[in-house]
């Protein structure tokens, strides 16, 4: 989502109990680390996915390419330059990889949207954005009718890029290198369940190679019903 202004805290019990339980699944898990810093949950992990099935999603993403999109009330044509691909979350490749990430943090496949798949070429990025959907974007009222405000956002960079097209949480003060098996997992809301501002990302522009990721996010309901 594009970023706007920050806002008045938005607590909501339902998203802070959703922080909690996926905050203490992933600290008890041994293959990721949290991130040193105060204020965000930013998880990762080295070789969370195989070669082949890295594999695998690349040449996916490569047959079902369209330009990338941006949900908001203002458009940028220079924002999002990606493309991406909506995968299949039923096809018989595809599911057991959406399971592995809702299992991974803890959180029921039916709370997961659809994984998309996105490749950047040199020169292209998504500016720094938020996850989180802005309540009031004319788009709220229908994201509320499909599950609600986004919790948790799971990234896996699908292969290593030569140059540039890092993920940089300008105000958290962390960046991660695409990293071919690389997960990131972070909470776009606070511990009171308010969307936390200070998840600002950015996809840096790709300058030399091309960079594919996965990236998979979870509503505070049902996406599926």
């Amino acid at each position: 989502m594009k970023t706007t202004t920050r806002r008045p805290p938005e607590p909501s019990p339902v998203r802070a109990e959703i922080g909690a339980h996926v905050k203490a699944r992933l600290d008890a898990n041994p293959r990721l680390k949290r991130a040193n810093i105060p204020n965000a949950d930013i998880y990762f992990g080295a070789d969370f996915m195989p070669q082949a099935t890295c594999d695998l999603l690349i040449a996916r993403i490569d047959a079902g390419s369209r330009k990338s999109t941006l949900l908001s009330d203002s458009a940028d044509p220079y924002f999002r330059t990606s493309d991406s691909c909506d995968l299949d979350r039923w096809a018989p490749d595809i599911q057991p990889v959406d399971e592995a990430i809702a299992d991974l943090l803890g959180i029921h496949p039916n709370y997961g949207e659809t994984i998309q798949g996105q490749r950047y070429a040199p020169g292209q990025q998504f500016r720094a954005h938020h996850d989180f959907f802005h309540s009031t974007e004319s788009y709220w009222a229908d994201m509320q009718k499909s599950g609600g405000q986004r919790t948790w956002t799971a990234m896996i960079f699908l292969n290593d890029v030569e140059e540039g097209g890092a993920t940089w949480f300008p105000l958290a003060g962390v960046k991660f290198r695409p990293k071919r098996g690389f997960l990131l997992a972070w909470n776009n809301m606070l511990a009171d369940g308010s969307p936390n501002y200070d998840t600002l990302h950015e996809g840096m522009a790709v300058t030399q190679g091309t960079k594919y990721i996965i990236t998979k996010w979870f509503r505070e309901g049902p996406w599926i019903r």
